[in-house]
């Protein structure tokens, strides 16, 4: 999921220069189709719905009807105002966020942020009997018992690395045992990648030094001629010269040279994480948690402070407030889903996420009655995948839905042998540990060739179905709104949605209500772009090929399909 801020950073810091627009290319589209929805996209559609708005009004698009707004969203809004008003009231779901730390005292969570009312707050005992010390909002496994919380972290490659580089540098598979061939070729996969990673970095830091010595040419430039140590927007603008060295700096200046100076700034944090955490194999980021992380047993660490160690790691706060930000009350956003708590569980870090943590983490959902469990993380390494495995399966027994995204690296995850990214429901072609897991790309609001995220994972086999997961406007920590892209916010779209079905009608399985979401979904019949990193003309494909239902997620369908679901189920029970 990491590569993909690397390639937006530079595209950022690039466009800020050049000034360069994108092609889009238009596509003509016949009427979406839906087996189950009475309310199917309008024909004929524009093939480029969704395109002219600005970012201010593409706020809560994720929420819209293609019908009534001329955007591709969920008609979230719909559901509420046609469907809900005629459904039972609802319960209350809980919705675990696995995610990385939470701001449970934003102004627009706090209000449906679970509380374990088993548990005393700060008296020291486990007050309930689960294991946890004082998890009254949920609980941190990237901390210690003593209060301290870790957030950089390796790339899984890198651990690998450091764990086998002393036993297996100068070996071959003649080398190995028979049972540690399987480590062996991850190992050794693991350290080329490492190599390639490290030269990437190394040349992006090389690559900052640059745009920042230019940046610093460029203001240079400008400030000796305006005589000033203090450029702004206003001086610049007024700069008539016959210098051409200084009109082209005024000229760079005003294409947005000052938000590119912000964008390397964030860029130049990227690289520097990378070099000195996420690919250092020295580094050490889980001596402060102070567990094994190979043993599973070992259990005595955490704690359950689960907020943010800065403003910075804001993606647990941004998918709460997707998922079930407090609707209508007058500030922020509105989330997805109404009749909702948010558990909390801190287990994602800057890096890769360790196996124990997630497999802990949703053991931990399950057994403190989450209902549905949102995963927007991945990698693709997992040494312990059984553990996460085991974990997914005792979801399944106890009717709790996983809602994992796909990942953020436009990779065919169909190619089984190139691509594997965990957390899974199975790593081979056709693979289903569960029923109870269910993959989520991301679209955006360009209902045309544009549709497909440019970033999305996908797959025909192992990718579910579509939501929105570009320009979404959401919660992050401390009182304030962003707009993120990617997988990790098509999640929780997606949660949301099967959050209201399970308020409405508890009586439906977390399998049943995966195949609702797939089902009950719009159809576009359209000749899109395929995701792509590595082609500067991406390949054309229907949209329908790029998931398994072919489908993107729509509330008010699935509302209605998961009305006509119960009352069939009723009448199967009563004939019993």
């Amino acid at each position: 999921m990491k590569q993909l801020i690397r390639i937006l950073l530079i595209a950022g810091v690039i466009f800020s220069f050049s000034a360069c627009g994108s092609l889009k290319k238009q596509t003509e589209q016949t009427a979406a189709e839906t087996e189950t929805a009475p309310a199917a996209l309008p024909e004929p559609l524009p093939s480029e719905l969704g395109s002219l708005y600005t970012r201010e009004e593409l706020r809560g698009w994720q929420h819209t009807d293609a019908r009534t707004d001329k955007l591709p969203g969920m008609s979230v809004r719909k559901a509420y105002a046609e469907v809900l008003p005629l459904l039972p009231e609802g319960d209350t779901v809980i919705v675990a966020v696995l995610d990385s730390g939470l701001d449970i005292d934003h102004e627009d969570l706090k209000d449906h942020i679970w509380t374990n009312k088993d548990e005393i707050p700060g008296n020291g005992i486990d007050d309930d009997k689960n294991g946890y010390v004082d998890d009254v909002h949920g609980w941190n496994f990237l901390g210690s018992r003593d209060g301290k919380k870790a957030y950089p972290e390796q790339l899984e490659l890198a651990r690998i690395v450091k764990k086998y580089r002393s036993i297996w540098q100068d070996k071959t598979e003649a080398d190995i045992a028979p049972e540690d061939l399987e480590m062996f070729r991850l190992y050794k996969r693991a350290e080329k990648e490492l190599e390639q990673k490290l030269k990437e970095a190394k040349m992006m830091e090389q690559q900052v030094k640059m745009l920042e010595y230019e940046i610093e040419r460029i203001e240079q430039t400008l400030k000796d001629y305006l005589g000033t140590d203090e450029l702004t927007e206003e001086k610049v603008k007024a700069i008539d010269s016959e210098d051409k060295a200084v009109m082209e700096a005024r000229e760079k200046y005003l294409q947005g040279l000052h938000s590119g100076n912000k964008r390397i700034e964030r860029f130049k944090k990227y690289v520097e994480g990378q070099l000195k955490y996420n690919l250092n194999v020295d580094f050490d980021g889980r001596a402060v948690v102070g567990d094994n992380p190979d043993d599973i047993n070992d259990r005595n660490y955490g704690n359950p402070d689960v907020r943010p160690v800065s403003e910075d790691e804001a993606h647990a706060t941004h998918v709460a407030g997707i998922i079930g930000a407090v609707r209508h009350n007058g500030i922020g956003i509105d989330g997805v889903a109404d009749k909702v708590l948010i558990m909390p569980i801190r287990a994602v870090p800057d890096g890769d996420e360790y196996d124990k943590d997630i497999a802990l983490g949703i053991h931990y959902a399950v057994d403190n009655g989450a209902k549905i469990i949102n995963c927007s993380f991945g990698k693709y390494y997992s040494p312990h995948k059984e553990w996460v495995w085991d974990a997914i399966k005792y979801a399944a027994d106890h009717d709790v839905l996983i809602v994992n995204a796909a990942g953020n690296d436009a990779k065919d995850m169909d190619k089984f042998g190139e691509y594997i990214s965990y957390p899974n429901d199975g790593d081979q072609p056709g693979m289903e540990i569960a029923d109870n897991f269910i993959t989520i790309g991301a679209y955006s609001p360009h209902f045309g060739a544009d549709l497909p995220a440019p970033f999305s994972n996908y797959g025909k086999t192992t990718v579910d179905v579509f939501a929105p997961g570009v320009d979404i406007y959401s919660t992050v920590p401390f009182n304030k709104y962003a707009s993120f892209n990617g997988t990790s916010m098509a999640a929780p779209d997606a949660a949301g949605v099967a959050a209201l079905i399970r308020s409405r009608y508890p009586q439906l399985s977390a399998a049943e209500v995966k195949e609702i979401l797939m089902k009950s979904g719009i159809l576009p019949t359209l000749l899109v772009f395929v995701p792509t990193e590595d082609k500067q003309i991406p390949d054309l494909d229907y949209f329908k090929n790029l998931s398994k239902s072919g489908r993107i997620v729509n509330a008010y369908n699935a509302l209605l399909l998961a009305k006509k679901m119960a009352e069939a189920k009723a009448e199967q029970s009563q004939g019993q």
